[in-house]
């Protein structure tokens, strides 16, 4: 028994059971959780966002305008990016405040979520990259990104 309690302890637990970090953006006015044993790599030069890496995850959280017709535009615009890296789209969702979409390419997957800030003048986004053989640890991890990527108290360029 005491054999396997110890075991048990040396198991690794999932990572939406650790605390989990924030990154918030004043230059486009939005905010995000950031996952456990992801490490910040530096705010970009132009100030739009941060990526977050681990071993085998990245993620790119950043802020733009919109530079097409209007959000939704702008939505199928990254996707279109996405699909011109050779990403399969096997999912995707848009109304005129916000989308999701997904894509595999080998063995890896890419979640997009985009909402729109400022009127639908900008936006705020993330993508998460990871192995495809982590899909069901990342669910969670996908939900509590979707659900925590929000505006905040207006922005420096709004």
């Amino acid at each position: 028994m005491r054999l396997l309690l110890a075991l048990l302890l040396l198991i690794p637990l999932p990572a939406f059971a650790a605390d989990w970090g924030h990154y918030t953006n004043t230059r486009f006015g939005y905010a995000v959780d950031v996952p456990p044993r992801f490490v910040a790599q530096g705010e970009s030069d132009n100030g739009d966002g941060q990526v977050f890496k681990t071993p085998t995850a990245v993620l790119t959280v950043f802020g733009g305008n919109v530079m097409e017709t209007d959000f939704e535009a702008e939505v199928a615009q990254r996707e279109q990016f996405a699909k011109d890296a050779s990403w399969a789209i096997t999912y995707q969702v848009s109304s005129p405040q916000k989308a999701s979409w997904s894509g595999k390419r080998g063995g890896r997957i890419l979640y997009g979520r985009m909402i729109a800030l400022c009127g639908g003048q900008q936006f705020a986004s993330f993508e998460l990259e990871y192995s495809s053989a982590d899909l069901k640890a990342f669910n969670p991890v996908v939900d509590r990104l979707v659900s925590s990527l929000r505006a905040t108290e207006g922005s420096a360029s709004c």
